[in-house]
């Protein structure tokens, strides 16, 4: 795991071998439930390192940079096989994480991979956000919203800025060729009461993203998001 921990000191972000354990076990665990279950197409282990890993841990540098090991509320939404939510739990292992997952297998997984890292402070929430983001005990309850899904800026805006307090911040993880699509969404994001702050360009070993830091300056209407399926089908 030379690889994980010479990436991650290379984003300032130091592991114990207790740290890089647990992630050689999530990669294990990974790789096997994949054979019964489509979890990620990307299964070598360099890849699984460098894609699901590094580039997970790289989300941290869009974070506010308040001390780290400071707890803070974090949801993942659309987190699929956990990224980008464990690998920043197991990096920062005092922050509260919650794992939001529409499928049931997936999130089946992650009750799995909490329960063998033994990681405590971190839930996992099977459901689509578009209802989860109007039950009170979640609306605007998290510091930090990340999301690295597959979706157009709007969509995932209109999904994640409900969840997202006044003052916090909403991460979107996107590709180099993504600014532009960004850019584009900036009237829909004020529309549910955020700001583009800024975009940050990230390398790490062997891997390098765009990050869409968004700041939660107003409350979202009550209608938002719409229903299940619409943001998608009707973005803003």
């Amino acid at each position: 795991m030379r690889r994980l921990t010479t990436g991650a000191a290379a984003l300032s972000i130091p592991l114990d071998d207790t740290q890089a354990e647990q992630f050689l076990r999530y990669g294990s665990e990974l790789a096997a439930w994949n054979k019964r279950f489509n979890l990620t197409a990307i299964t070598a282990k360099d890849e699984v390192i460098t894609r699901h890993f590094l580039d997970s841990l790289s989300v941290a540098a869009a974070l506010p940079h308040e001390p780290r090991s400071r707890g803070r509320g974090l949801l993942d939404l659309g987190s699929g096989a956990g990224f980008p939510g464990i690998p920043l739990k197991i990096a920062f292992p005092c922050w509260r994480v919650a794992l939001l997952e529409a499928s049931g297998k997936k999130a089946a997984f992650l009750e799995h991979v909490i329960r063998l890292l033994a990681l405590d402070g971190v839930s996992v929430l099977a459901g689509r956000a578009e209802t989860l983001a109007h039950d009170p005990d979640h609306r605007e309850a998290y510091d930090n919203v990340v999301s690295r899904a597959v979706a157009q800026m709007p969509v995932l805006a209109e999904l994640c800025l409900p969840f997202c307090r006044l003052g916090g911040t909403f991460v979107a993880q996107k590709s180099r060729a993504g600014a532009a699509e960004i850019s584009s969404a900036s009237q829909a994001i004020e529309m549910l009461g955020g700001r583009l702050a800024h975009m940050r360009d990230v390398d790490y070993d062997g891997g390098r993203g765009l990050l869409a830091v968004v700041e939660k300056t107003a409350r979202t209407p009550a209608r938002y998001p719409r229903r299940p399926g619409i943001p998608a089908k009707r973005p803003l």
